[in-house]
């Protein structure tokens, strides 16, 4: 990934966490997956995004595309339980299996997923697929 893209991404991110709204930062991932279609962590903030925004297809295909360029990051895995859930697709179970042995194998991890599942939550409030993976996840 260039530089550029990289200054993209970390603007977007950078608005995101100052509290832009998720429908204002998805183009933005759009533009770094189409230049970038390699980078996993632009395809899993797109999938997340996409969620957040009601587009569970489109979530599903970006969050497919994520895990299969980086299988052991946890918040794509999630993402992809979440899209399975909110399609009514089969495969959960999977996911969420990996995502728990790579909390036990690095447990730092945790932290940081709770802070996402936790602004998942104020984002959408009553979010019953993030609240079903965050029980199974006992986050």
């Amino acid at each position: 990934m260039e530089t550029s893209q990289d200054n993209l991404f970390e603007q977007a991110m950078a608005r995101y966490q100052s509290g832009a709204a998720a429908d204002e930062v998805l183009p933005d991932f759009a533009r770094i997956v189409e230049a970038a279609p390699r980078q996993s962590a632009g395809w899993t903030c797109l999938a997340w995004l996409q969620l957040l925004c009601d587009q569970p297809e489109e979530a599903l295909r970006s969050a497919r595309f994520a895990v299969k360029l980086n299988g052991q990051d946890p918040q794509a895995r999630i993402n992809l339980s979440l899209a399975l859930l909110e399609t009514q697709s089969k495969g959960v179970r999977d996911h969420i299996q990996v995502v728990q042995q790579v909390m036990t194998l690095a447990p730092e991890v945790s932290s940081e997923l709770k802070a996402s599942i936790a602004d998942g939550l104020e984002r959408k409030p009553g979010w019953k697929a993030l609240e079903k993976v965050k029980a199974w996840l006992e986050l």
